[in-house]
């Protein structure tokens, strides 16, 4: 693992490194980005960018150096050959107060590179209990308290399931915890709108402009129905669901199959889609 703080190459990335103090650490307020990487070099590093740039915008966090971050994942990804991997871009708003007003130091970044191994060919999913808040002040976006996915994972972990999929206040589907879901009803393929609250995967973006996807709001029993489930991700990429709330399913079914293809196929053509 390679890892960059605030402008140095940490030689020792086990080292203590961040202030006890950061923000980020003491209540979560901070936004990060996970990024693939192929043959060392990171996929869709603009619309990650893009993404961090936005979601720390909507937390009050100040402007994200975009050169800045570049230089991070270039110096993480430098000098050594990472076939597959995965970079973690994290964006705090720096040393503060204990409590959760901020302080008016100058905000952390920290990018951290490191090997991955492939998702297996597809997942089992439970749906908690706990609603995602579509009308929260955090509702999609992409910030460091986890917490609510911690306990949610924890809890499909005892189901025997990897992934753990919410509805929102609404009852409707929303999103799973590290995933945007898509599901097949009548052989058309869907997905939740970002009016549920679910987070704007920059999978599911690139999903939603290669492939007929229908986007709309129903309730999350609509799951029971569908013929055919995945997941999409940026380390998953797509990957299929053969149970649900144990439910079996044939996974990967033929749409799904067709995703993955397709997906394959255009991300090969480019590494900044």
């Amino acid at each position: 693992m390679r890892a960059w703080l605030d402008g140095h190459l940490l030689t020792d990335s086990d080292a203590p490194a961040i202030r006890l103090t950061d923000h980020g650490f003491t209540v979560g307020d901070g936004v990060f980005e996970a990024v693939k990487v192929v043959d060392s070099q990171p996929f869709a590093l603009t619309r990650h960018v893009d993404r961090l740039a936005r979601c720390a915008a909507a937390l009050g966090l100040p402007p994200v150096d975009e050169a800045e971050v570049r230089r991070g994942v270039a110096s993480v990804l430098a000098g050594e050959p990472l076939p597959l991997g995965r970079i973690r871009i994290t964006y705090t708003a720096g040393p503060s107060p204990l409590g959760s007003g901020r302080g008016e130091g100058r905000p952390t970044l920290a990018v951290v590179a490191s090997a991955m191994a492939p998702y297996p060919d597809s997942a089992s999913v439970a749906t908690v209990p706990w609603p995602r808040n579509e009308h929260g002040a955090l509702a999609g976006l992409k910030t460091t308290s986890y917490a609510e996915n911690v306990v949610a994972l924890a809890r499909a972990a005892e189901l025997g399931a990897s992934e753990a999929v919410f509805a929102n206040t609404a009852g409707n589907l929303c999103e799973g915890t590290g995933s945007n879901v898509f599901y097949v009803i009548g052989g058309e393929l869907r997905t939740p709108t970002l009016a549920s609250g679910c987070l704007a995967g920059v999978t599911r973006a690139l999903l939603l402009e290669w492939l007929d996807v229908r986007e709309i709001d129903e309730p999350i029993g609509v799951l029971r129905e569908a013929s055919e489930i995945f997941l999409a991700s940026t380390t998953r990429d797509v990957q299929g669901v053969h149970n649900c709330d144990d439910r079996l399913l044939a996974a990967p079914g033929p749409v799904t199959r067709d995703a993955a293809r397709i997906f394959a196929e255009r991300a090969a053509k480019g590494i900044d889609p």
